[in-house]
């Protein structure tokens, strides 16, 4: 705790004065942010930080793998459908930008098994995602199997959230725009999904 005190003195003698106005109109009129991020919660991976974005400007939903499950309304508890439909119903949010990123231990459970200790809900959770498991066709020689995966998260994701029929019925309004990205964390590259492949943004 003695660190994420001095981190708080920090933002109180640094960042508060210059920001206090922002806050301060954020607690009058409330958050209107224009975008949703579905987010991994690896601590390495922050979407405030990877986009420069401000206090108020991305409502963020973090879960392991950055994982969309597809809808379901069964009365049980969905946290991850929850975020979504707030961000999307009520804040009415402009886009949804899945990102997922490099050297992700969500998929890497999925692909090699689960740890012992993460079997209760890590591995139910990340069966959501298996049929993104199907085999790759004669891999070439060094192909990076774990980037493969982290990759099709993203677009079963972006296909999931389609099956929500109030984000399928705005994307069709033109009223929301889907968007897939993916952060290398050795390199601190950020990439956007363009039809069926990933580029760099330069």
């Amino acid at each position: 705790m003695d660190r994420l005190i001095e981190g708080y003195r920090r933002f109180r003698s640094e960042i508060w004065p210059s920001e206090r106005a922002r806050y301060e109109a954020l607690a009058l009129m409330g958050q209107r942010p224009e975008t949703l991020v579905v987010a991994c919660s690896d601590s390495r991976v922050d979407p405030q930080t990877v986009f420069g974005a401000v206090p108020g400007e991305l409502f963020v939903l973090r879960n392991v793998a950055g994982l969309v499950p597809p809808y379901r309304p069964d009365g049980q508890a969905h946290g991850s459908s929850a975020a979504l439909e707030f961000g999307v119903r009520v804040l009415k949010v402009r886009r949804i930008v899945v990102l997922g990123h490099a050297r992700c231990g969500g998929v890497k459970a999925m692909v090699e098994g689960a740890p012992e200790e993460a079997r209760d809900f890590v591995e139910p959770w990340m069966a959501i995602a298996k049929s993104a498991l199907a085999p790759i066709p004669e891999p070439a020689p060094g192909t990076d199997l774990l980037g493969h995966y982290e990759a099709e998260i993203v677009r079963l994701s972006l296909t999931n959230l389609r099956t929500f029929p109030w984000i399928a019925a705005s994307v069709a309004a033109g009223e929301l725009a889907l968007h897939g990205c993916s952060f290398d964390v050795h390199t601190g590259v950020l990439s956007r999904l363009d039809g069926t492949r990933f580029v760099a943004v330069t």
